[in-house]
C-alpha cells in the first residue's frame, strides 16, 4: 500500500547522534508522515568520501528505527555507484511510490544552500521541504530564504527541534569528554563504534 506521506531524511551519518534524532522527530511531528525513509549517503556531493564504510554508517543507523516504527532504514544510496543527488532518491522514492507526497527533512545550513544543489528546481516539484533551526539567530534568514523558495512554487514547512550544539566531526575527532561522548552516541552507535574500532574513542563509548 502506497504511503500518503513519506518523509526523507538523508545524511552522511558519520556517526549519527541524539542530535539527528531529535531532528527526525522534530520533522516527523511537522507532518505526521505515514513512512519515514533514513537514508545515510553513499558518496555525498558537498563533501568529501566518508573514510567509514557504507556498510557500518548503514549499522549506526538503525539506531533510527528506535524513533518510530514508522521509520525504516535504506541502503539504496550506499549501494548506488557514483555521488548521491538528493533528487536522484526523491525519483526513486516516486517511482516506487507513485502518488505519495513526499517530504525531505533538511537543517537550516542545508536550506541556506539549496539553490546550489543539483536540480533544486525538480527537488522543489518532488517534495516539500520540512526546515530545522540549527543555529541561535538564523530564523530571518531561514524565513527570507524560505520565501524565496516559495515564491519560485516550492513548499516549506518549519520543525521545531531540540538543539544539540554538536557535530559529527567533533565526535570523530575524539576530543569531546567521555561522558558527552556516551551521552550523545545511541547504544546500537556505540557498539558498531566498538566492534570496529571507530574514530579512535572504541575505549570510552
Amino acid at each position: 500500500m502506497t504511503p500518503a506521506r513519506l518523509l526523507l531524511y538523508g545524511g552522511t551519518f558519520d556517526p549519527p547522534h541524539v542530535g539527528h534524532m531529535n531532528n527526525l522527530r522534530a520533522a516527523m511531528d511537522a507532518v505526521h508522515p505515514d513512512r519515514v525513509v533514513v537514508m545515510p549517503a553513499g558518496t555525498p556531493p558537498h563533501k568529501a568520501a566518508s573514510t567509514t564504510p557504507g556498510s557500518w554508517r548503514l549499522a549506526m543507523c538503525r539506531c533510527f528505527e528506535a524513533v518510530d516504527p514508522r521509520v525504516t532504514v535504506s541502503r539504496w544510496e550506499i549501494d548506488r555507484a557514483g555521488r548521491s543527488y538528493t533528487v536522484n532518491t526523491l525519483e526513486m522514492l516516486r517511482a516506487r511510490c507513485p502518488g505519495a507526497a513526499l517530504y525531505l527533512a533538511l537543517g537550516s545550513d542545508m536550506l541556506l544552500t539549496f539553490t546550489q544543489w543539483r536540480s533544486w528546481p525538480q527537488i522543489l516539484q518532488l517534495a516539500t521541504l520540512v526546515v530545522q533551526s540549527r543555529a541561535d539567530g538564523d530564523g530571518a534568514l531561514l524565513r527570507e530564504a524560505a520565501r524565496d523558495l516559495m515564491a519560485q512554487g516550492g513548499r516549506v514547512v518549519f520543525a521545531a527541534a531540540v538543539p544539540v550544539p554538536c557535530a559529527s566531526s567533533e565526535i570523530r575527532a575524539g576530543t569531546l569528554p567521555a561522558a558527552e561522548l556516551r551521552a550523545l552516541l545511541p547504544p546500537e552507535v556505540r557498539r558498531v563504534i566498538r566492534e570496529h574500532h571507530l574514530y579512535g574513542i572504541e575505549e570510552i563509548v
